[in-house]
């Protein structure tokens, strides 16, 4: 059996919020792995479904630009918050994010792009390490563009113009006049900051998402001790719920929770636009959002530096 660390339960209780025996069991259950223990308390009902993507383990800005009919988003790290309120990385991410507009998202093309006042976007980024003295990493890109129309952006918890800890963008096909447009894509990409949904339509769900959530629901499902063809209807049941609660178009609008986003789109395009308008895609970067940071034990270097030992808590 896998050694069980309080290490180990205590990340596990930070990410699902479950109790500390529940989790401890849930990694023996699950011989160590962290995402199958987090699978198993999901499945006894002892998880939030989706603590950890809200979660944040890294420092850093998210930038986004906007040019005409396209849009880019960014995500530079940093070790500390600190750093993300220096103007010189503010600069670069402001940069990186307007440069990004012509790298189609690719964030090897983006790292070789010239960067103002010489040298490449990459050589620049280690410039800044070498200045302001922390590491830092450009982590991630994306870009959209549509043929006629807008593509929106939204940044949440700004820092400054352009940048803050989510950045979302979102594209809307259609002839109508910006001004029209605008209103309703500022609407979408709130929303979207806000809901989190995982793809634009319930067709568009990674299968491997899928059959992950179908598997805790069966869990969850034959625990109930009903007959195998209810189980089976419990199971569809919740994977059509999930697919439905998780894909953009079939949300519920967060400004009056009763709309699904499919509708209000369409209600724009009747009543304010006077022609069709089609919601092509979205992007949304959480900062951190997938990365594990390390937590370092303060009280235990120090021990450990005076040759002394410290027991770890329990709770």
């Amino acid at each position: 059996m896998a050694e069980i660390t309080a290490a180990a339960v205590k990340e596990l209780r930070e990410r699902t919020g479950a109790g500390m025996m529940d989790c401890k069991k849930a990694l023996a259950e699950a011989g160590g792995d962290m995402e199958q223990a987090v699978d198993w308390l999901r499945a006894k009902g002892l998880a939030a479904a989706a603590k950890k993507a809200g979660r944040t383990a890294a420092e850093g800005l998210v930038g986004v630009a906007v040019e005409g009919t396209r849009g880019a988003v960014v995500e530079v790290n940093s070790e500390t918050d600190f750093v993300a309120k220096n103007e010189q990385f503010q600069n670069f991410v402001r940069e990186a994010a307007r440069l990004a507009l012509a790298s189609g998202g690719d964030i090897d093309v983006l790292g070789a792009s010239q960067f103002p006042g010489g040298g490449t976007v990459a050589e620049a980024l280690t410039n800044n390490i070498a200045t302001i003295g922390e590491n830092q990493s450009l982590r991630r890109a994306a870009m959209l563009e549509v043929s006629e129309g807008v593509v929106v952006s939204y940044v949440h918890n700004s820092v400054a113009p352009g940048l803050g800890k989510i950045g979302v963008l979102v594209a809307l096909e259609s002839a109508a006049p910006a001004d029209v447009l605008q209103p309703l894509g500022k609407q979408l990409a709130m929303h979207i900051a806000a809901a989190n949904p995982l793809a634009l339509d319930a067709d568009s769900l990674s299968p491997t998402l899928i059959e992950r959530e179908r598997g805790i629901a069966m869990e969850k499902a034959r625990e109930s001790g009903k007959p195998a063809n209810i189980v089976e209807k419990m199971v569809e049941g919740s994977i059509a719920k999930f697919r439905k609660d998780h894909a953009l178009l079939s949300q519920l609008f967060v400004i009056d929770n009763k709309t699904p986003v499919a509708e209000v789109v369409a209600a724009a395009a009747k009543e304010e636009a006077a022609t069709g308008i089609e919601l092509k895609g979205f992007v949304r970067f959480q900062l951190g959002e997938g990365i594990e940071k390390k937590e370092s034990d303060f009280a235990a270097e120090v021990a450990a530096a005076a040759g002394t030992t410290k027991a770890e808590p329990v709770a």
